[in-house]
């Protein structure tokens, strides 16, 4: 196995396990657990199509994660740097979030959504 697949395949696992936590870590929020049992989050009704979208988000790491271990040469880099600039794109939409509401664990656990796919995205540009 190709010692840049392994990395990849880490940082993808890294990115979705801090996710994972900083999830975890906003049920603990004063008020959070009251909103979610109204169906309602900050203005956002907890639907069915939320839940879906929500469970895309959490996938895509984990199946990126699988298919940098298991694709071939250049479709392997190149979808590695595709979705993992995209991931990072996303990430950094949440920067007005951070500015309105500022909280020290939030951003500490946002930043590997950012280090981590450039990480994966420079790994992959310099992969053979």
């Amino acid at each position: 196995m190709e010692d840049w697949k392994i990395k990849i395949s880490v940082l993808w696992l890294f990115t979705i396990v801090a996710g994972l936590a900083s999830a975890i870590l906003g049920l603990m929020e004063p008020g959070m657990i009251e909103q979610i049992m109204t169906g309602e989050v900050e203005g956002m009704e907890i639907s069915p199509e939320f839940l879906l979208l929500f469970a895309i988000i959490f996938l895509i790491p984990l199946v990126m994660a699988f298919l940098s271990l298991t694709l071939k040469g250049s479709i392997n880099r190149w979808a590695n740097i595709i979705v993992s600039i995209v991931w990072a794109g996303l990430g950094l939409t949440d920067i007005p979030t951070f500015v309105a509401k500022p909280s020290a664990y939030a951003i500490l656990m946002w930043l590997p959504g950012i280090v981590a796919p450039a990480l994966i995205a420079w790994y992959a540009w310099k992969s053979k």
